[in-house]
């Protein structure tokens, strides 16, 4: 008896994945149009048939969600920024009494990793925590948009990726934290943190932190600005880089609390004494912050809030519905770190 063709059949002779098989004979843009007419041509030489019931069952729902971490450069093995860690489990419980089991899992940045979901029936949305350079990521969004694949980011609004992502308002932030520096007394200050189309959510946190500083009749000049990534590390490397003109600097505002915390540790190590020499402040609240010595003054995001919202948003897509793009509002928590409050 003859036995019937499959679609790895096509994918061996094609030399391609069985997914990219997959894509290319429901005409996905993901697959160039030559390589659509190779697969094509394969299929018809083969006498393929694509298995109506078997794609019509990859068609229903799988009732799960897939959580997608980016793989952060981290202190421990865990691989996972601190701040996302206080989301998971509000995401966990959004997503069980909305009846959908959850899938964790680290984002896998083949070009597949984007299509995989769908293509396999793993998960009917996802919900993306981090991206790493958002200029690269960008173009991932772009193809999760072309593959009409159910999914919503915790991150800074893009014009070009409306209502999909939901995140807090940074610059309110930014502004909110410099005034209460400046009402406390503090004039000059260093922004520890990166400013750019790279990272797009420390750039609204340093915008803010300018306007905050124009709008109390300060130069900006008064403000030093140093690049650094969410990491313990760096924060303590941009403080050294600004050692020699310590002096010149009342406050620190770092773009993140794990920034602040590598920050406050180098102040530490060069006998600069937290707040009385100078004030640090950092952005997310994340556990450690408050057990930091001094404690650490900073910006909290409403995490609980943060999860259900994904949760909800990602299944008004599943269900057929468009959901805005959402600023959440921010919240100064108010420690030793800066002095007087």
């Amino acid at each position: 008896m003859k036995v019937k063709a499959t679609s790895f059949d096509i994918a061996h002779r094609a030399g391609v994945s069985q997914s990219t098989v997959s894509r290319a004979l429901r005409d996905s843009p993901l697959v160039n149009q030559e390589t659509r007419d190779k697969i094509k041509a394969i299929a018809q030489e083969l006498n393929y048939k694509v298995d109506k019931n078997a794609s019509n069952l990859r068609q229903q729902q799988s009732r799960t969600l897939a959580l997608l971490l980016f793989e952060d450069p981290t202190t421990d093995d865990s691989l996972i920024n601190p701040f996302f860690l206080s989301m998971l489990g509000s995401i966990t419980r959004a997503s069980a009494q909305a009846g959908y089991d959850l899938l964790v899992s680290f984002q896998n940045l083949s070009d597949d990793w984007h299509a995989d979901y769908e293509d396999t029936n793993k998960a009917d949305g996802i919900i993306l925590l981090g991206y790493g350079d958002y200029v690269d990521y960008r173009d991932k969004l772009s193809k999760l948009e072309e593959q009409e694949t159910h999914f919503i980011r915790w991150g800074a609004p893009d014009e070009e990726h409306p209502g999909v992502s939901i995140g807090c308002d940074n610059f309110q932030g930014g502004f909110d934290i410099t005034r209460h520096l400046i009402s406390i007394g503090h004039k000059t200050f260093a922004f520890l943190g990166g400013a750019d189309k790279h990272a797009p959510e420390f750039m609204a946190r340093y915008q803010g932190h300018c306007k905050a500083i124009k709008s109390e009749g300060l130069p900006l000049d008064s403000t030093r600005h140093v690049d650094a990534i969410s990491t313990e590390e760096s924060g303590y490397s941009a403080v050294e880089s600004l050692l020699p003109d310590i002096e010149s600097i009342n406050a620190f505002f770092c773009a993140s609390d794990l920034i602040a915390v590598g920050a406050m540790q180098a102040l530490r190590d060069n006998n600069v004494k937290v707040p009385d020499d100078v004030a640090v402040v950092g952005y997310d609240n994340i556990p450690v912050s408050r057990f930091t010595d001094p404690a650490l003054t900073t910006v909290a995001q409403d995490t609980m809030l943060a999860g259900e919202a994904l949760v909800k948003n990602l299944l008004l897509q599943i269900n057929g519905e468009k959901p805005p793009a959402q600023l959440m509002p921010v919240n100064l928590v108010l420690r030793k770190s800066c002095g007087r409050t």
